[in-house]
């Protein structure tokens, strides 16, 4: 049995080491990048979280957008970007929604907070690929120019070993604005971003906890409307959906007694927004509830102003 495990381990280990190295080489060929695979990551049990928003190392996330001014560095030591993170999917699984959004929001810089260990090499194993890709498909396209054959996005067959999300085409963005990181958001939330911060966060298909003992652990809960309130600016939009029709009317619950800083988008405002387009169908979980022709329950809150004190 231990020789069973340790040959698995070193399977994991010498997979995982095959996906850093592709990032080490562009060849020109975009056939040769290869997305991860789930079943070779698993989870461990530590987390580093930053003491402040300011203590935050973002740069070693978003190479793309760090700020050109090597004296621009933040109390953690390490250097600034040229604009702040503005969009978290908290819970965000594999990945679908962050990688859905990119080329919807290429300027805006998305974060998927994540505590399983696994699933946030998964995700970042994804973007690496997913931003590697691009810089082949770019690379492609400039050839293609200077040697002036017809003008026209290069594409590429898709890989039969490539997971769910693989792209064959150049897109706004080319995934540079996606990342995630390793949080318990429950506790954490304020060490990784600033008051009124936020544009949007995105909770998808959070456990339900059905067990009334087990409800504190909700991620939608009355307990969490201040750190939500906290880092979302007024207007900004907290997103929710869920395949469980009681969770979704409890999760209206705790902005109930607080309208001043919440207000319920109105179905008119979910159909033109295309971001809840995406959030009902292209995260993993919403097209496994899909396959199984369950529902899906969508609400979305606005953040008011914080209303003044009293005279």
């Amino acid at each position: 049995m231990a020789t069973q495990v340790a040959g698995k381990r070193q399977q994991r280990e010498e997979y995982r080491r095959k996906i850093q190295e592709q990032a080490e080489r562009v060849d020109g060929d975009v056939s040769n990048v290869k997305m991860p695979k789930k079943r070779f990551f698993r989870q461990r049990a530590r987390m580093r979280t930053p003491i402040s928003p300011a203590h935050m190392d973002w740069a070693s996330h978003y190479p793309a957008f760090v700020d050109p001014d090597p004296s621009k560095i933040n109390l953690g030591g390490t250097r600034k970007l040229i604009k702040d993170v503005e969009v978290v999917d908290i819970g965000c699984g594999f990945g679908g929604l962050l990688v859905g959004l990119a080329p919807l929001l290429p300027d805006t810089l998305m974060v998927g907070m994540e505590i399983r260990v696994s699933v946030l090499d998964y995700v970042r194993s994804r973007v690496s690929a997913l931003r590697l890709k691009q810089q082949v498909l770019k690379k492609t396209a400039a050839e293609k120019s200077t040697n002036q054959t017809p003008s026209e996005t290069p594409t590429v067959p898709e890989d039969e070993d490539d997971e769910v999300g693989s792209t064959t085409t150049i897109v706004p963005g080319n995934y540079e604005n996606i990342t995630g990181i390793r949080a318990n958001t429950m506790k954490f939330l304020p060490n990784f971003f600033g008051h009124h911060q936020l544009s949007k966060i995105f909770v998808c298909f959070p456990d339900p906890h059905f067990k009334a003992r087990k409800h504190k652990a909700r991620i939608v809960s009355e307990s969490l409307n201040a750190e939500y309130a906290y880092v979302l600016k007024p207007g900004g939009l907290m997103y929710t959906i869920t395949d469980v029709e009681e969770y979704h009317h409890w999760g209206d619950e705790p902005t109930e007694g607080i309208r001043d800083l919440w207000e319920l988008l109105s179905e008119e405002e979910l159909d033109a927004d295309p971001c809840v387009q995406v959030m009902k169908f292209e995260t993993e979980e919403s097209k496994k509830v899909t396959r199984n022709n369950g529902n899906k329950y969508v609400a979305v809150f606005r953040r008011k102003a914080d209303p003044e004190w009293p005279a």
